[in-house]
């Protein structure tokens, strides 16, 4: 019945919920660079300490990200976008009344990034069940979102700025993250989650059984075709799934032995959940066994702590070197986050060429961003830092092969866990380099070493990736040894989702 519906229909106006989800929701963050120096001239602290609130609102989200999975899994996409935009929306409106860097890296970074994690779990969810045969054009549509939402807020929170200051801007910016919402108005489920499954089967057996009622204490050995329990306090939430959950499984052992609810069933149950975790475990091990793919970890975690800073820190750089005494109508913020959003593009329409080596091409996009960092501290010009964020930009659209990648690497069916593995990495590595290259300046009052040292991680990066997944070091060919990844269409080819 759900087939009807795919590919077309509601499934486009979902498209466009998401992408404006997205669009609401990391605008700001994506555009961080521009309240980077306001930050600076208000609090007046160290570049390293202020850098920490751009570095977590972007890598909180990644970290999290199975964890926010689990709550769309559980409750819906709907649910978990009104969620997140009281976290988005509040976290902004916190800022502007935050006294220090502290409480900044509480509310813009932690808040608003959890928030951020939260929407983008839900709209690709979504967005994945109302689509099959188009499911590729849908999501690059909806991952533009982050890319278009930088290159608009970049500009708007400066003209905020200066028309009403910084608090006004992040209030501004706040209240119309509150847009969220009406996004999520739009998402209709197509599968029940499970949170709600688990309600319905409780409501249903409402009119056999007073399950609102606290048991007794011997209600969790009673007979499986039991009903009594004692009326005397109403169940709290958790204890009334705990007992949900109790008279399933002594309904399926009456089903299957037709004997009483015993403790050697609990065991059971729990040597069964015991079990699936030692597997899980397991599985994450022997991803972390294949030497390609510790060198994929590793290279994305060289590039995220070496490529990201320049999002943050660009718009200072030209300030501090004169280039520019305050930031232009378009920042160099948004001509990165363009560049960005091309690159993913064109990169994920390179990939699909059969000659061209994924994990390479990879690589190839790490030492162009590394000699692009390398040469911003040698130049005297704002033009000459516009297009070097221009290619940065082009080199961070690389996200865009991560899960194409982890695929070829791994499979299809250890694709969740290992995504999850590779997302961790970097979200590590965008936490660390933006305080890293601000302590480079604190420690030498100057970009210059920091930029040397971002650009030479990243090459280091792009080296340690080309050397270990190498037919001759590895012992194999890193993809052509994988199952080929089978495409529904040609729109699925064109566009990757990180």
């Amino acid at each position: 019945m759900a087939s009807k519906v795919l590919d077309g229909g509601w499934g486009w106006a979902i498209v466009a919920a998401s992408f404006m989800a997205q669009f609401l929701a990391y605008g700001s963050p994506q555009s961080v660079g521009v309240l980077y120096p306001e930050w600076l001239h208000t609090y007046q602290q160290g570049k390293g300490l202020t850098a920490w609130v751009g570095s977590l609102v972007s890598g909180v989200g990644l970290i999290a990200s199975p964890i926010c999975s689990a709550c769309v899994d559980n409750f819906g996409a709907r649910p978990v976008t009104i969620f997140s935009g009281v976290m988005v929306a509040g976290g902004l409106m916190l800022s502007a009344f935050a006294p220090n860097v502290e409480f900044l890296m509480f509310s813009y970074g932690i808040v608003v990034g959890l928030g951020c994690g939260l929407v983008y779990a839900a709209t690709l969810t979504i967005t994945c069940q109302y689509f099959d045969k188009r499911r590729g054009l849908a999501l690059g549509i909806v991952t533009t979102g982050t890319s278009v939402g930088a290159f608009i807020y970049a500009t708007a929170q400066n003209e905020l700025i200066m028309l009403y200051g910084l608090h006004g801007c992040l209030l501004i910016i706040g209240a119309l993250a509150l847009n969220l919402m009406a996004c999520a108005g739009f998402m209709r489920p197509l599968n029940m989650p499970g949170y709600y499954l688990k309600q319905k089967a409780a409501l249903e057996r409402n009119t056999e059984e007073q399950i609102f009622e606290k048991p007794q204490l011997g209600d969790l050995k009673m007979t499986a075709g039991s009903t009594t329990a004692t009326p005397e306090k109403t169940l709290g939430v958790k204890e009334l799934l705990i007992t949900i959950d109790a008279k399933d499984l002594a309904i399926q052992t009456m089903k299957k032995k037709g004997s009483f609810f015993s403790g050697f069933d609990i065991i059971k149950v729990i040597k069964e959940k015991r079990q699936a975790y030692s597997k899980y475990i397991h599985s994450m091990s022997e991803i972390l066994q294949d030497q390609v793919m510790v060198a994929f970890c590793i290279g994305v975690f060289m590039f995220s702590l070496g490529a990201f800073p320049p999002a943050l820190f660009i718009e200072d750089v030209a300030q501090s070197q004169g280039l520019i005494e305050e930031v232009s109508l378009i920042p160099l913020v948004s001509i990165g986050a363009i560049a960005a959003c091309v690159g993913k593009l064109g990169l994920g329409i390179l990939v699909d060429i059969r000659w061209i080596n994924s994990i390479y091409l990879y690589a190839f996009t790490m030492f162009a961003g590394g000699v692009a960092l390398l040469i911003i501290p040698l130049t005297n010009s704002y033009v000459g830092l516009q297009i070097l964020s221009a290619i940065v930009g082009f080199a961070n659209g690389n996200w865009s092969l991560t899960s194409y990648i982890t695929t070829r690497i791994v499979g299809l069916e250890k694709l969740t866990q290992a995504h999850g593995i590779v997302m961790f990495f970097g979200g590590f590595g965008i936490i660390l380099g933006p305080p890293v290259v601000g302590w480079f300046f604190d420690w030498t009052q100057s970009y210059d070493l920091a930029f040397y040292f971002s650009g030479s991680f990243v090459l280091l990066g792009a080296f340690l990736l080309t050397l270990l997944t190498l037919p001759c070091c590895n012992g194999k060919h890193p993809e052509n040894d994988k199952p080929e990844v089978l495409y529904s269409s040609s729109c699925d080819k064109v566009a990757s989702v990180a």
